[in-house]
């Protein structure tokens, strides 16, 4: 018996894992829309007649917590309080046969590439009139940007592979008419995503196009920040720096995953790249743009690193100084190329690894925000919490990196989305102060 009166139509679309998948929970939700269906992104009023969950599949942790999901609306179900509960994404594309069996009173189960299968079951169709149409998660004036779909590295960790398929570029004529869109609706800021930048264009124009694609979109009316995330560094185009050079919308920022830095480490992980030629990529970049902010990503307590390979990974964290780092402990994935191996370091092991490479980065953290006191930078504002107007610079992704607090007074009023300058007064580990300029 139901416990509540459910609207027709209406439909909560919760999103777990990556901006990847948040972008394509944007463009599901705006199909709908355009369908007439009533949607919601992770909506609160308890009054959905269907959720539609986009799952992550990456690591144990996501794993875990897109099953807990799964089952707490699969409960919410059986009491009445949902009519219908479908599940896609990253999760449902590797385990569907799992799922389907150990989960059954999900009523359909779709993978990351079934957009059309899923709007089919829902009695809607698939308008490929929408270009570049989506309902936006994120605040208006920011979006993620998707340029490819799957991967073709070889990494021995990562079953994103598995799951996202191999590397699919979209055309330039398209994410240009995509870049068009969002900004006539008021973006400001897009952040280039894609399980590997770098690889853009192999595929379809049989060489990396990732420069000239940056150098189009920069040309796009009303777009002001222009971001690149998740850059492979074997490969790298370095061609990417002179456009950063020339267009001051493209930001002075590059998140490249570098894994780890030990010889052994990254033979084993596949990474096509070895710490001489990281070091040497890294100084390149740093040298073509000077002050460039990079972000990387690492991996501790891969299958037979020894304290000796972690010690040099510390080392090379302090030696390099990363404007930005995060860390991830290995999780031990069926079917990759690692999975073979022994996952020989127990977890209180790589915890306790992560935790002195995250302590290492917070020293250079502190360091690097106390350089900024008394600099002046142009600011982002992206919502006012806790007394503050919260912005960031060009150098600062949203929820990952540095944020600048502005202390809200009545004496001056900021918008979300709009741009002012701001001297930074004080800062700590991972956030700055400041006063408008």
């Amino acid at each position: 018996m139901k416990t509540r009166t459910l609207k027709k139509n209406k439909v909560n679309v919760v999103t777990l894992g990556c901006s990847k998948n948040l972008v394509d929970s944007e463009v599901l939700m705006g199909q709908l829309k355009a369908n007439k269906f009533d949607v919601e992104h992770e909506g609160t009023s308890n009054d959905h007649q269907i959720v539609i969950i986009n799952t992550c599949g990456f690591v144990e942790n996501a794993k875990q917590e897109s099953i807990d999901t799964i089952l707490r609306y699969v409960d919410a179900k059986k009491k009445g309080e949902v009519e219908k509960v479908y599940v896609t994404g990253c999760l449902s594309e590797r385990y569907k046969a799992d799922l389907e069996k150990e989960i059954p009173l999900v009523d359909a189960y779709f993978g990351t590439r079934e957009l059309p299968k899923i709007l089919k079951t829902l009695k809607a169709d698939y308008k490929h009139e929408l270009v570049g149409e989506r309902l936006l998660t994120t605040p208006n004036h920011y979006a993620y940007f998707k340029i490819s779909e799957g991967c073709d590295r070889p990494c021995s960790f990562c079953a994103i592979p598995l799951m996202r398929g191999t590397h699919i570029s979209v055309a330039k004529e398209e994410l240009v008419k995509r870049a068009q869109t969002l900004a006539t609706n008021g973006t400001k800021e897009l952040l280039l995503i894609a399980q590997d930048l770098t690889y853009y264009g192999l595929d379809i124009y049989k060489k990396r196009e990732l420069a000239d694609l940056i150098d189009r979109i920069s040309d796009v009316n009303g777009i002001e920040w222009l971001r690149l995330h998740y850059a492979f560094p074997s490969g790298f185009p370095m061609e990417v720096l002179n456009v950063m050079n020339a267009k001051k919308n493209v930001c002075n920022y590059l998140d490249m995953p570098l894994q780890h830095i030990s010889d052994n480490m990254l033979k084993s992980m596949r990474r096509g790249i070895t710490k001489q030629k990281t070091i040497d990529t890294v100084n390149q970049i740093r040298d073509k743009v000077p002050g460039i902010a990079i972000r990387t990503t690492l991996i501790a307590g891969y299958p037979g690193e020894t304290e000796q390979d972690h010690e040099e990974m510390l080392q090379w964290v302090q030696d390099s100084k990363f404007d930005r780092l995060g860390i991830f402990t290995y999780s031990h994935e069926e079917n990759t190329h690692a999975f073979n191996l022994k996952d020989d370091v127990n977890e209180k092991t790589k915890k306790k690894r992560a935790d002195a490479v995250m302590a290492v980065q917070q020293e250079i953290s502190f360091n690097l925000n106390q350089q900024k006191i008394g600099n002046t930078y142009k600011v982002l504002f992206d919502r006012k919490e806790g007394g503050y107007y919260v912005g960031r610079t060009e150098f600062d992704s949203p929820d990952v990196d540095n944020e600048v607090l502005v202390k809200a007074t009545d004496k001056e009023y900021i918008s979300n989305g709009s741009f002012a300058n701001v001297k930074i007064t004080s800062a700590t580990d991972f956030d700055l102060y400041g006063e408008m300029s």
